[in-house]
């Protein structure tokens, strides 16, 4: 495999490009030369994050995608094929968020996040494998998470897609070991994007007193958690977009995913007791 990536004229498709580490991604992938195949479902996102690479001078197609619907999925090849005859680098970004305790998460929720964060990226690798392979040189990059390192309480449902993303990304780079397929697993800390505030909650209690308590303590739990993404999308992107182009079978983002991933690897099964104290109980 090649020791280094040209980023300059390859193709790249990224999902989840409308805001966040996305949007970011769009704008330093452009800066460096790229043509880009940009998904999402916010249409209106979509097409601003879009206009800004083209500004940019990048070649930009863009579709609008529910990364649930495992067929629409499927078309996205051809459309690949039929904009620009190949794909170089697929960017699996696109996540969801779901908290509370298991107990209080009801399972269709369960799946909706698992059907995003895990299945769509096992299913967009599947689609693409043959264009990529086809390449001299092509690079698969999926986006896990600091809690792909760590489990904590109350992120049982992303904790689970994330770790899967994870295992599924390894295995498939040894798969593609000695190939021109590079694999790469990104671990970001605590990116300042809109993923807190747009996480889904627990349903509520039907009792309204229940309700209104559940409704007070998930605004403090998305404050507190808000106030832990710190790392700007645009760090984010710099050191995701450095790591591909080194072909890096992993990207740790952020401080706190390098000291997550030295404390869970010292401590494999009594790390969240050793980062609860650290934190002075603040996590």
């Amino acid at each position: 495999m090649a020791q280094k990536l040209q980023l300059a004229g390859a193709v790249v498709l990224l999902t989840g490009a409308a805001s966040g580490i996305g949007a970011a991604l769009a704008q330093g992938l452009a800066a460096k030369g790229c043509s880009l195949l940009l998904v999402d479902r916010d249409a209106a996102g979509l097409e601003a994050v879009a206009g800004k690479a083209r500004a940019a001078g990048a070649a930009v197609e863009t579709r609008v995608l529910d990364l649930t619907d495992a067929e629409a999925i499927q078309t996205l090849p051809d459309w690949a094929e039929a904009r620009f005859g190949r794909l170089d680098v697929l960017i699996n970004n696109a996540g969801v968020a779901l908290g509370g305790r298991f107990d209080e998460t009801h399972l269709d929720d369960f799946e909706w996040l698992m059907d995003i964060n895990l299945r769509a990226v096992v299913r967009m690798c599947h689609a693409f494998l043959p264009m990529l392979r086809a390449r001299p040189a092509a690079q698969i990059v999926n986006l896990s998470s600091l809690f792909g390192l760590i489990a904590p309480p109350g992120q049982v449902a992303y904790a689970t897609s994330k770790f899967a993303v994870r295992g599924f990304t390894e295995a498939l780079r040894h798969e593609y070991a000695g190939t021109g397929l590079g694999v790469t697993v990104v671990h970001p800390g605590g990116v300042a994007t809109a993923i807190a505030r747009s996480a889904r909650s627990p349903r509520p209690p039907t009792d309204p007193e229940a309700a209104e308590r559940a409704r007070v303590e998930d605004e403090k739990a998305r404050e507190a958690f808000g106030k832990l993404l710190t790392l700007s999308p645009e760090e984010a992107a710099a050191t995701i977009i450095q790591g591909i182009e080194r072909r890096q079978p992993r990207i740790l983002i952020g401080k706190d995913a390098r000291s997550a991933a030295l404390i869970q690897r010292l401590m494999p099964a009594g790390y969240w007791k050793t980062i609860v104290r650290l934190s002075g109980g603040k996590v």
